[in-house]
Order: structure tokens, then sequence, then C-alpha cells
């Protein structure tokens, strides 16, 4: 499943940098995943960068986004044109 940011945000700008397909984008007023792009880091890390960066654990499953690992690793491979 892709991530989403709830609103507890900070905006400190950890995640956005360390998001390999550049999913994280700064919204309205807080940053946002594109859900279209977020693979859960699957193909790149063995787990999200942007969960580990993230000071406040503001970045969470989004349940209406459910992926399997097949899913999410099909998608990277879209994203990347392996």
């Amino acid at each position: 499943m892709a991530l989403l940011i709830n609103s507890k945000c900070i905006n400190c700008d950890m995640c956005d940098p360390e998001c390999p397909n550049e999913a994280i984008y700064m919204g309205a007023k807080i940053y946002q995943i594109d859900a279209n792009k977020c693979t859960e880091c699957v193909g790149h890390y063995d787990k999200p960068t942007c969960v580990s960066v993230c000071p406040i654990d503001c970045i969470k499953p989004d349940p209406s986004k459910r992926e399997s690992l097949d899913e999410l690793a099909d998608k990277f491979v879209l994203l990347t044109n392996l």
C-alpha cells in the first residue's frame, strides 16, 4: 500500500529528499505523497526511507491504497523502466 503523511507533519523537510521515486511533494499545508509513485521503497531499500527519517512518526500506510508486495514491485519496474 502507498504511504501517506498525516496532519502531524511539521514540514521538517526530512522526507522529501529521501524518496527515491520523487513521490513526496509540498502540498497546500504539509508534505504529501503521490500514491501513484510510492512503492514504499520496494526495489530500492528494505524499508521506506521516509518513515525512517521522520522525527515525529507521521508517515503511515494509506488504508485506501492497499497494494501487495508484488504490486509494489510491479510499480517499481514501471517507474524505473527496468
